[in-house]
């Protein structure tokens, strides 16, 4: 199994939990009257011999901008249990949605509070790459599983077609087979 400790994105590459948490705040410190989506989801996808699991933090300014990072998880296998690759993908997004504990909340929370009557506000959400319509979605059956596992730490959750950060930013990045440390260095 790899797993990746840092974080890239299209102009940076080893990012730390704390290089991604300074980014962050450095965003919100640029326009500190804005409200803020500060969203974590993950997505699959099954290759051969693989599964490519990437990970996304994205800070959103609603019709202002965004910054991302991702990090990924490769398993040496092809994960064809829908409801393995689900549980597996919260779990991910899980690990990462932790370190925005109590404390990481209330200092980007602190750079808003000073606006919050001008409707600057923080929202954090765990996206869940999964539908609630049973006709469009195979997914559906796991969602309320899943939702369960985020709202019991004390988080919200998302699911498609609101679950941007996993759905639309993550899934961009599983489409291409992992090619080994070399490969993943060049992205």
């Amino acid at each position: 199994m790899i797993h990746e400790k840092t974080f890239r994105n299209v102009t940076e590459k080893e990012l730390t939990m704390d290089d991604v948490f300074a980014r962050i705040r450095g965003f919100m410190n640029a326009d500190p009257r804005a409200a803020y989506q500060l969203m974590v989801g993950t997505d699959a996808q099954v290759h051969a011999g693989h599964t490519k699991f990437v990970t996304s933090v994205v800070v959103h300014r609603p019709g202002r901008g965004a910054w991302f990072c991702y990090r990924q998880v490769v398993l040496p296998r092809e994960i064809r249990s829908l409801q393995e690759k689900l549980s597996l993908e919260t779990t991910f997004s899980q690990e990462i949605a932790s370190y925005f504990d109590e404390s990481k909340r209330a200092e980007l929370e602190d750079i808003l509070l000073p606006y919050v009557y001008q409707g600057a506000e923080l929202k954090l959400f765990i996206d869940i790459d999964a539908g609630t319509d049973a006709k469009r979605n195979r997914t559906s059956a796991f969602v309320a599983d899943l939702v369960g596992r985020i709202e019991a730490m004390g988080l919200s959750a998302r699911v498609k077609p609101e679950a941007i950060a996993a759905s639309s930013v993550s899934n961009r990045y599983t489409k291409s087979p992992y090619r080994g440390k070399a490969a993943a260095a060049a992205t």
